[in-house]
């Protein structure tokens, strides 16, 4: 199996959105309603939305591959507060959920909050995704606060905001 890591360009933004609508239409149904899920894909993953994020210099998309496919992606952001890097899109292809893709994006996004000096990663998810839930726990978050956050058009999101401390003193190594 050769897995390989990659930032994502221009010409991936069309898979990008592809999977980012397998993975809402698999996992949030019984979280949140269909039209919830819709306006979220419409309002974040359309693909003249990506390609706009690609161009903002606080924000990265990287993407995993499984022997030349797209398995799954990562975004984050320097967040406003100081030392803390937001991870705010971490999806992965439902058929090859179980394989530590998920890890090893965790492991991509510690990587580059380390060398852009970050001390903390901070993540929003959704309090009924339990498996999201169970996963960021083990890679080593803490729930820091629940939140209700208003998204628009009258959805709101009723999430936890997580948090991970990351090593000090090992920036830029």
């Amino acid at each position: 199996m050769d897995v390989s890591i990659s930032p994502v360009s221009a010409a991936d933004v069309d898979a990008i959105a592809a999977l980012a609508r397998v993975v809402w239409q698999h996992t949030y149904p019984g979280i949140i309603s269909q039209e919830q899920i819709d306006y979220m894909l419409a309002q974040r993953y359309q693909p003249q939305l990506v390609l706009q994020e690609l161009q903002m210099p606080h924000i990265w998309w990287d993407q995993l591959s499984i022997d030349g496919q797209l398995a799954g992606f990562v975004s984050c952001l320097l967040g406003t507060t100081a030392g803390e890097m937001k991870l705010d899109k971490l999806y992965v292809d439902p058929d090859r959920q179980r394989l530590g893709i998920g890890a090893r994006l965790v492991d991509q996004v510690v990587a580059r909050a380390l060398a852009a000096g970050c001390t903390t990663l901070i993540l929003a998810v959704n309090k009924n995704n339990e498996r999201a839930i169970a996963a960021y726990l083990r890679q080593g978050f803490t729930v820091r606060e629940s939140v209700c956050v208003d998204i628009g058009s009258g959805f709101v999101m009723d999430d936890f905001i997580m948090a991970r401390s990351l090593p000090a003193g090992t920036a830029g190594s």
